[in-house]
């Protein structure tokens, strides 16, 4: 679960530090008090899209921090990418005036991508407009999918998918234009025999380029080589003499004053380390010699390379993998030549990707029936008795994500007919339905801690102390936080924050308080009766908190 939340100097938050605990936790407060930019700055720390937008006016830079409870199901991932699995976890994000940013995961370095990942353990946010994106057909598909648990399937279908495609495409090609296709053949046969008679090898470039140099540059290298060993290890003027004399006087002088043991220490080790170079100087002059047959060999292998790179207008250092590219072309070539086999392929393809299909699909129409049945259950506490809500399937043509069409049908009334939510379903019910999704949808979630920004708008009323209740009842197995405008909603809550701004300045900035007691009461009070509060909307929200 979430544990704290730092926010420095982001969008009109100068500073704040909330502490979180379990169960429900509500914010609040007036319009554009700054209340979606806690959950904008809690998805930055979780991989979200970073710019120098976010930086509150003056400021350097805008830093997040946000500590959490480790998920045994984040354990393994954190092992596996060489990251500190601790009890506790901690996300940072640092987002710079040129919208660069940092991200840190219990302070080493990581990606935002790499954050997105750890997020999808943690957190799952329901934002605001979420009632709108329920229209679209894929995002009904993935809900029910997410309902239904149907990861696994799906990856399966998509794989199938791939290879099937894969498989008919090559099939297409073998059956162009056979004349095409010798041509290429004849082309590739060619530029295959050219490489196959070079036979260069992986990095063979790099290493008798290395080995030109070397022989090259043979005389210069032994007569460096010789006359540093010369500075080192001559005669009695060496370097080496040096600091064997300076190494006896100073133990000598060590029996005075042991503060001369650092000095002494130093010195004796520059010794053993020239010591050690000479060693190496005199080796390396024993084993080396001028090789001018050598030298000539090298540079006839570099020309023929290099010949043969500028005949396929690449670089030299290139050739090999261009080699193992034309090898892939050529027996894709060679399958292609093969219609029949590929025919046999793409049927055998076809099989495996309907019967992964068939098996998603059997697996949506059971969750179908499910979600269906508790989405009808909500709607009768939700303001629309009599309702019903039906995930309806049809078979629609193969894609990547199965062979069904999934439509979201309503009846907001008894007696009527289901038909698709964008064309029966108001403003008003669409986010009660959205809702109602979410929070089942949420009850099979496996992640510790659910947010919904704003999910209850379009709602009031009857309808808004039941949303409160579901929300609290949701907050029984998850930590659920929740920014509302509702008083019925708020009052649920069983801790409360109240977001409120004022001017600094010339500036505005964003302040978040725990509310407790008497403060929370005028907070609910505020939201009954707006600006002017009366002894009567008090004792209301008194008497909503003690329910």
């Amino acid at each position: 679960m979430l544990r704290a939340l730092h926010i420095r100097d982001f969008v009109i938050v100068a500073e704040a530090d909330i502490s979180f605990e379990k169960g429900f936790t509500v914010f609040s407060g007036e319009t554009g008090a700054g209340k979606s930019i806690l959950i904008d700055a809690l998805a930055l720390t979780l991989g979200g899209r970073a710019d120098s937008t976010v930086l509150r006016t003056g400021a350097t830079r805008a830093e997040i921090s946000a500590v959490f409870d480790t998920p045994e199901t984040l354990t393994a991932w954190l092992t596996e990418h060489d990251l500190h699995a601790e009890d506790e976890l901690i996300l940072r994000r640092v987002v710079d005036t040129q919208g660069r940013s940092r991200a840190y995961v219990n302070g080493s370095a990581v990606t935002a991508t790499q954050l997105r990942e750890i997020g999808e353990y943690l957190i799952d946010i329901h934002g605001q407009h979420a009632h709108q994106s329920l229209l679209r057909p894929e995002n009904q598909r993935d809900l029910l999918d997410a309902h239904g648990n149907h990861h696994a399937l799906r990856q399966t279908v998509q794989s199938a998918w791939k290879a099937w495609r894969s498989i008919e495409r090559q099939l297409t090609l073998s059956e162009q234009d056979a004349s095409s296709l010798e041509a290429a053949r004849d082309k590739l046969d060619w530029q295959l025999a050219e490489l196959d008679r070079l036979a260069i090898q992986a990095g063979e470039w790099e290493e008798i380029s290395a080995e030109h140099t070397r022989l090259a540059n043979g005389q210069a290298l032994l007569d460096g080589a010789a006359q540093t060993l010369a500075t080192l290890d001559d005669d009695e003027t060496s370097l080496h003499q040096r600091l064997s004399s300076a190494v006896h006087r100073i133990s000598q002088l060590l029996k005075h004053d042991p503060n001369l043991q650092t000095v002494h220490d130093a010195l004796d080790s520059a010794r053993i380390t020239v010591n050690e170079a000479i060693s190496d100087l005199n080796a390396y002059l024993s084993h080396t010699e001028l090789d001018p047959e050598r030298l000539a060999m090298a540079e006839e292998r570099m020309r023929v390379i290099f010949d043969m790179a500028r005949k396929f207008k690449i670089e030299p250092d290139q050739l090999f993998s261009f080699h193992e590219k034309l090898r892939a072309e050529r027996a894709a070539l060679q399958a292609c030549a093969d219609t029949e086999a590929l025919k046999i392929q793409a049927k055998a393809s076809e099989a495996a990707y309907l019967k992964a299909a068939l098996a998603l699909s059997e697996a949506r129409t059971r969750a179908a029936v499910e979600l269906s049945t508790l989405v009808t259950q909500a709607m009768q506490t939700l303001a629309m008795q009599g309702g019903v809500f039906k995930a309806s399937l049809t078979q629609s043509a193969p894609a990547a994500h199965g062979h069904d069409l999934i439509e979201f049908l309503v009846a907001g009334h008894a007696g009527t007919t289901p038909r698709a939510l964008a064309k029966v379903a108001s403003g008003g019910e669409l986010a009660r339905i959205s809702l109602a999704l979410s929070v089942i949808a949420s009850r099979a979630a496996r992640v510790p801690t659910l947010i919904f920004d704003e999910v209850d708008s379009g709602i009031g009323g009857a309808v808004a102390e039941v949303v409160g209740n579901l929300l609290k009842e949701l907050g029984a197995r998850h930590q659920v936080l929740c920014v509302t405008h509702l008083p019925q909603v708020a009052a649920r809550g069983q801790q409360h924050f109240q977001v409120s701004k004022k001017m600094v300045g010339q500036t505005t900035e964003s302040q978040i308080t725990a509310l407790k007691d008497q403060s929370r009461i005028e907070e609910i009070a505020r939201m009954l009766g707006g600006v002017k509060i009366t002894p009567t909307t008090l004792k209301h929200a008194q008497e909503m908190l003690q329910d």
